[in-house]
């Protein structure tokens, strides 16, 4: 994959997550200076699509465990079939969240087109509760648990996606706020989960080689997901799902620049932005700098 080409797909979308206003990260994204931060590297914006999400916010009362169900399938079907198109034509998708359900659509369009990527999940929650164990029903908390087939809606049930993304290959990075069945679920699948706690002990730049390892081995590339609210409130307040004791700035750029450097990141989610909830766009700010350190941009 060509990383100069970089394909923009906004999507724009809020359900999974259950509160308006991520629906504005991807606008908000952009014109806190996305492209022309791009095309500061030397690279090159070869496309900027924004998909055409469900708008319709009506729930199913058959299905209370899974809000919003048949608009979230829908809009995953829509962006796997633009980040397909992106990685089958060589270019590097950046796909512009939205809540953090829009991933099951980017890893629908990766595996209808790599047999086995690794994947790196920056995210303050583990998103790994099913349909039995979610205490909300958004369906953003539960993403992992599709891709990997832990639940009965999988990622297999998007139309044009491929296999399910191997448990071996994944790693989550930052969290600190886990439900009852998702502990119970790490342990028993033994998925790798570092905790702030384990980046406290080992540090970011230990974290980050041991998770390139593991999402990097025997993979056809890694896709890195990555969630604002990985992130410490004081550095990112527009966030639906804020916890404190996140990522600081400079932890969450080394992790950036590191997995640039390893060559091995073939797509990238950027999610959760939620302007509605703060005044300066900082948080938007944040997302483009944080994008650009991943896509080679350094101090010196």
């Amino acid at each position: 994959m060509d990383k100069k080409n970089i394909r923009l797909i906004s999507v724009p979308f809020w359900m999974g997550g259950g509160r308006v206003g991520t629906e504005l990260g991807p606008k908000s994204i952009m014109q806190a200076g996305l492209a022309r931060q791009i095309r500061a590297l030397d690279l090159k914006v070869d496309a900027e699509i924004e998909v055409s999400c469900p708008e319709k916010a009506a729930l199913d009362p058959s299905m209370p465990k899974m809000k919003f169900f048949p608009q979230i399938k829908e809009m995953s079907g829509l962006v796997g079939e633009q980040v397909h198109r992106a990685v089958s034509s060589g270019a590097f998708p950046l796909v512009l969240g939205g809540d953090h359900s829009v991933a099951i659509g980017s890893l629908a369009g990766l595996t209808g087109h790599y047999k086995n990527p690794g994947v790196i999940w920056f995210d303050a929650h583990g998103d790994l509760n099913t349909e039995a164990t979610t205490p909300s029903g958004n369906i953003h908390g539960m993403v992992l648990a599709i891709a990997m087939g832990l639940s009965d809606f999988k990622l297999t049930d998007i139309p044009g996606a491929g296999g399910l993304i191997r448990k071996e290959n994944v790693v989550i990075i930052g969290v600190r706020d886990l439900d009852p069945g998702e502990k119970e679920l790490i342990r028993a699948q033994g998925i790798t989960c570092f905790s702030m706690h384990d980046i406290d002990r080992m540090g970011i730049q230990a974290v980050t080689q041991k998770a390139l390892e593991i999402a990097g081995n025997g993979t056809d590339g890694i896709h890195l997901s990555f969630d604002m609210d990985s992130l410490d409130p004081l550095e990112a307040a527009g966030v639906g799902t804020p916890v404190p004791g996140g990522l600081n700035y400079r932890e969450a750029h080394f992790a950036m620049e590191m997995l640039a450097e390893s060559g091995r990141i073939t797509s990238m989610d950027v999610v959760e932005v939620n302007p509605m909830l703060e005044m300066d766009k900082k948080t938007a700010r944040l997302a483009v700098e944080l994008a650009a350190s991943l896509l080679g941009k350094r101090i010196l």
